[in-house]
């Protein structure tokens, strides 16, 4: 019996003192560099008073540990330059399971006057996949701003996606020259059901509620801005990768 566990032994043995040839590529590869391009929302919408555009798109460069992102929302009025437009360049790092930690700037061309923002945010999945992109930025004025995003996608058939969305604003001094009050100064809900095509192609509509507080809402109202709207919106979703 000895001498059959030793004769199962042997090829063992002989694996462990086996060595590959130099030339032969390693088992284990380095980091290699991938990369995303999503544009979540590219749409257009019929408000209660004007008709208006939006977009917000995001992509990636690099591993799975470290990436350089880039990010661009705006939006306006149809046939009108955009009311607000904004350009981020991150450097992020993935510190725990499904959560980046994201450093950059923040560039706005609109509105007036032109701004430049130190950015520090998180950027991942949360509990029940809720994805969320939270920001605190800093321009070079001094002022101090937050943003929270959040949305879910609830996957009705493998086709069919609803997808209820989240975004606070708020800032923690006054920027009369922008409108902004300090504390929770707008927010945006929205509902849209989506169809994919493909994961890469998936048109939708939807319904996006928006709404001022406190502050910034006395400010629009001295300028008789609107203070709440309801827009009805109709877009696409795209992927590259």
């Amino acid at each position: 019996m000895r001498s059959f566990y030793l004769l199962l032994l042997l090829p063992v043995t002989a694996l462990a003192e086996y060595e590959p040839p130099p030339d032969w590529p390693s088992a284990i590869h380095e980091p290699m560099n991938f990369h995303s391009v999503t544009v979540d929302r590219l749409e257009i919408g019929a408000g209660d008073d004007e008709d208006v555009y939006l977009w917000d798109v995001q992509g990636w460069w690099g591993t799975d540990q470290h990436k350089l992102w880039i990010k661009t929302e705006g939006e306006g009025e149809l046939d009108v330059e955009p009311e607000q437009a904004e350009l981020q360049l991150l450097y992020s790092h993935l510190w725990m399971a499904f959560w980046d930690w994201q450093l950059g700037l923040r560039y706005d061309f609109e509105p007036e006057p032109e701004r430049t923002y130190l950015v520090a945010g998180v950027q991942g999945l949360a509990p029940y996949r809720f994805e969320v992109d939270a920001a605190l930025f800093v321009s070079e004025e001094g002022d101090a701003s937050v943003r929270v995003e959040a949305e879910y996608d609830l996957y009705l058939t493998q086709h069919w996606v609803l997808q209820p969305r989240v975004e606070l604003n708020a800032s923690f001094s006054e920027a009369d020259e922008l409108g902004l009050g300090s504390g929770v100064n707008s927010s945006e809900t929205g509902l849209r059901l989506r169809y994919e095509v493909r994961r890469e192609l998936a048109p939708y509509v939807g319904v996006e509620w928006s709404r001022l507080y406190g502050e910034t809402r006395d400010l629009a109202r001295q300028h008789d801005a609107s203070t709440s709207s309801t827009v009805v919106v109709a877009g696409v979703r795209l992927m590259f990768q």
